[in-house]
């Protein structure tokens, strides 16, 4: 269920999501977009597993890297962009469960360099458990050809 809050950066966020050849694949979807933090939520796909049947540390790695860059669009002027530089993924404990969330919020806004934080859940029966942490590095960019949205 979306929970969608209004502002400049909402259409353009949900458009260049929507154009992620990657977030169709694996079945992600937006689920929160507010000034600051992005949610996603992701489906339980066996096709997204490694070998032991538990959500694959790259998806998860994906999933965080995603709505951590997303929560930094909401801080960021329209005529701008941003571009992942660093990240780095603490796995916790396996992803099982019948969905995931991944929530990304910025630490720090800059000009140049935004900070975020991730945290990723499993979601079954019972309360969502953190299966994962990221803390990553967006450099802003402008007036760069091909990195328009």
């Amino acid at each position: 269920m979306a929970n969608f809050e209004h502002g400049d950066f909402h259409a353009r966020i949900v458009g260049s999501f929507a154009s992620q050849g990657a977030m169709t694949m694996i079945g992600a979807e937006l689920t929160r977009i507010s000034h600051g933090v992005v949610e996603i939520e992701l489906p339980f796909d066996t096709k997204l597993t490694q070998q032991h049947g538990i959500l694959h540390a790259g998806v998860i790695a994906t999933g965080l890297e995603t709505a951590c860059t997303y929560a930094a669009y909401t801080m960021i002027d329209t005529d701008a962009s941003l571009l992942t530089i660093e990240f780095k993924v603490n796995l916790m404990s396996p992803g099982r469960g019948s969905r995931f969330l991944f929530r990304g919020e910025v630490t720090r806004p800059g000009t140049n360099i935004i900070v975020t934080d991730g945290r990723g859940y499993a979601v079954g029966d019972g309360p969502a458990k953190l299966i994962a942490s990221m803390s990553g590095t967006a450099m802003v960019v402008r007036d760069r050809e091909g990195f328009q949205d």
